[in-house]
């Protein structure tokens, strides 16, 4: 990693660090309280229900470094598009819905070229560090979560798709990322099961995929054997904060949980903890959906090679016995009813690019939550106004990808008051300005 800097306050001190509690047993919080454990600092991580039982369960297992943020020119007008096609990649539900409205004005002034441009540089110091950390906690604790460090394939079936990809493959090497173009016959090379009406694509050397609700249980393990405790089944009601230091949390049932460090990594839920303090995040749920086949059935690809299908924005993945299809960025509000059609949406898209993918009963089916934020970076780092008090959270489709990271970073950050790689842009604060 790069040169350490500074941070604008102090870290907590060699008294007090070995106190902190972590909310949120997704794969950001649990990243955060390993890193923390492994570094000697006594870290609750409290869940309030089982760990990776959310968002990390059934996400795409896909690990894209050199992913770009979501927002970009044109984003406005796809998302207007949708209102009309419920099986648009991107989905906004018509509702009267005050927060998202003001969240998607705030998304729209981010959707520029130059924004676009901006987070890609921002996020790409992140992307780079990423690939080294996941062979080293999968080699170095043992992790069995079915990880391949393959690279995957972004597969198009429109010259305009292709171009799209070309623009962010030249963004994405600009800082570093390793990129290939691909014709139609040098896809199927790769993955037969590709259709002979696709036009082309982009294969990223850097990407992986790993089985992502073993990657977070064995980690939690792994953060249980270097000392942390782990809290499942134990809602927070909410943070207690004295003058302007925090000083614990106080569980749905009346027990306090002292610490003089506590960071939120609630994905999607954390208002209900930070509003009451002021501090309420601009973070909106996007849903997203996967359906796993079994690929030794007529009517599933028995894909050799991750794929992205570029227009319609489904991430297939083979993972262990099963293949996953998952994707969707659906605005609906917090719940997590699955939409038959935005499910349907899945298969459908697969069939236009795959040979032989026909109806077949899944073996599971699946509804997450993304936490999105308006400017399509994450928020990690110290809350304002409140020491002791951090946030990880707001990484849209890139928290697996970026937990290993993030949680090795705040580490540094809550000990030692400093980080090894920049963490300005993602700062906090800057919704609060």
């Amino acid at each position: 990693m790069q040169q350490s800097r500074p941070s604008t306050s102090a870290p907590i001190s060699a008294e007090t660090k070995r106190r902190t509690a972590v909310i949120g047993g997704g794969v950001i919080g649990t990243c955060v309280a390993y890193y923390l454990a492994r570094r000697g600092s006594a870290v609750t991580l409290v869940e309030r229900g089982e760990i990776a039982g959310a968002a990390s369960r059934g996400n795409a297992g896909m690990i894209s470094p050199g992913h770009a943020p979501i927002n970009g020119p044109g984003r406005v007008l796809q998302a207007l598009r949708s209102l009309k096609d419920p099986l648009s990649p991107l989905f906004v539900a018509p509702r009267w819905d005050p927060d998202l409205y003001r969240w998607l004005w705030s998304f729209a002034r981010h959707c520029s070229q130059s924004q676009l441009e901006a987070g890609t540089a921002a996020l790409a110091p992140l992307g780079l560090a990423t690939p080294a950390l996941f062979d080293e906690l999968v080699d170095c604790e043992g992790l069995e979560c079915d990880y391949r460090p393959s690279g995957y394939l972004e597969v198009c079936r429109s010259e305009p798709g292709l171009a799209a990809v070309r623009r962010e493959a030249a963004l994405i090497g600009r800082h570093g990322f390793v990129t290939e173009e691909l014709s139609a016959a040098e896809l199927r090379e790769r993955e037969p099961a590709i259709r002979d009406d696709v036009v082309g694509g982009i294969a990223h050397a850097d990407g992986s995929t790993v089985n992502p609700r073993r990657f977070v249980t064995e980690l939690a393990r792994a953060a249980a054997r270097h000392g942390a405790v782990l809290r499942t089944g134990t809602a927070i009601d909410r943070i207690e904060v004295e003058g302007e230091q925090v000083t614990g949390v106080r569980t749905a049932d009346g027990e306090r949980i002292d610490a003089s460090a506590v960071v939120v990594a609630t994905g999607s839920y954390g208002r209900g903890l930070l509003e009451p303090l002021g501090l309420a995040l601009p973070i909106q749920p996007a849903k997203g959906y996967h359906e796993d086949r079994n690929p030794d059935l007529p009517g599933t690809p028995a894909l050799s090679m991750p794929c992205l299908l570029v227009e319609r924005s489904v991430f297939c993945t083979p993972m262990d016995d099963f293949v996953r299809f998952a994707g969707t960025l659906e605005f609906s509000g917090l719940n997590h009813e699955i939409r038959p059609d935005r499910l349907e949406q899945l298969m459908r898209s697969a069939s236009l690019y795959f040979n032989g993918v026909t109806r077949a009963d899944p073996l599971d089916v699946w509804v997450g939550l993304r936490p999105c934020t308006p400017d399509g970076l994450p928020a990690i780092g110290s809350l304002p106004g409140i020491e002791g008090l951090f946030a990880a959270t707001g990484h849209g489709m890139l928290g697996l990808t970026l937990g290993p990271v993030t949680g090795k970073l705040l580490a540094e950050r809550i000990l030692d008051g400093r980080t090894s790689l920049p963490l300005e842009p993602f700062a906090p604060g800057r919704f609060f300005g």
